[in-house]
């Protein structure tokens, strides 16, 4: 039983995010981040055209990347280093659609309503909490990071969450893909059939926004038009971890170190 030898040697795996900052390493490439370089406006505007899904926007000279349309294929980074760099950040989830464009707005009025709407709602479900997963149209890479959650590293039981295969024991609807036409009612019937109190989450920039594929005649790019998305979860696809702040913030049980500040950047301890 060679399992018993390598479980002596490497100890515990299991990560103990969130009450320790857990992440991938400072190579890692979770986000995309803008810091204060000195460029040009026609540099920017050159940038913001490489962009396979608008996701950067140039106003006077000052950009913004949405991070719900940045699928990380690293152009904007290639091209403008002083500007755009990739961020090891994996906490990146947030529960208003605006909050993923980064330089994040200093002050959001709504933020707090909405914050304090959906921890009331959630406030039942606290410890024990069941996730139904649909894939409405995804290319197979978000399915990969979502499976992931279930190994060893990072072991969502021990938090108290269960994958179930019925909506009718659901407190969360994760989704995956853009939404595609045949996938809207089922969709549709999926959340009708989950009880109340529930949540929903739109996993990836294709569930976001649709991706590079966009709204189209078999896409309803992305998953905000046929559900109504509590938490939206970037990424491209996300990361396991990034999968597991977006479903903690959720349900309203992240510490309160990082409950309320946005995304950290620092090592793990």
């Amino acid at each position: 039983m060679p399992w018993i030898p390598r479980g002596l040697r490497e100890g515990i795996v299991t990560s103990r995010y969130p009450r320790r900052l857990d992440n991938y390493g400072p190579g890692f490439r979770a986000s995309v981040t803008i810091t204060r370089g000195t460029t040009t406006g026609d540099e920017l505007n050159l940038a913001a055209a490489a962009c396979p899904t608008g996701a950067i926007t140039v106003v006077d000279a000052d950009p913004s990347l949405d991070r719900g349309a940045c699928i990380l294929c690293g152009r904007c980074v290639q091209m403008l280093p002083r500007v755009f760099r990739f961020s090891p950040a994996i906490e990146t989830s947030s529960i208003l659609r605006t909050r993923l464009v980064v330089p994040e707005p200093e002050n959001d009025a709504s933020l707090a309503a909405v914050r304090g709407e959906l921890a009331r709602r959630v406030r039942a479900l606290r410890r024990s909490v069941h996730l139904r997963h649909v894939d409405a149209g995804s290319d197979g890479s978000d399915e990969w990071e979502i499976a992931a959650l279930t190994n060893p590293v990072y072991d969502v039981q021990r938090l108290g969450i269960y994958f179930t295969a019925s909506p009718r024991h659901a407190d969360i609807l994760l989704v995956t893909g853009l939404g595609s036409a045949g996938m809207a009612e089922p969709l549709r019937r999926t959340f009708d059939a989950m009880p109340n109190p529930k949540v929903v989450i739109a996993a990836g920039v294709d569930a976001i926004g649709g991706g590079l594929i966009g709204q189209g005649y078999a896409s309803n790019g992305g998953v905000g038009s046929l559900v109504p998305v509590d938490v939206f979860i970037p990424g491209a696809p996300a990361s396991p971890f990034t999968l597991l702040h977006g479903i903690l913030l959720a349900i309203n049980l992240l510490p309160a170190r990082i409950a309320q500040t946005g995304p950290l950047t620092g090592t793990a301890p």
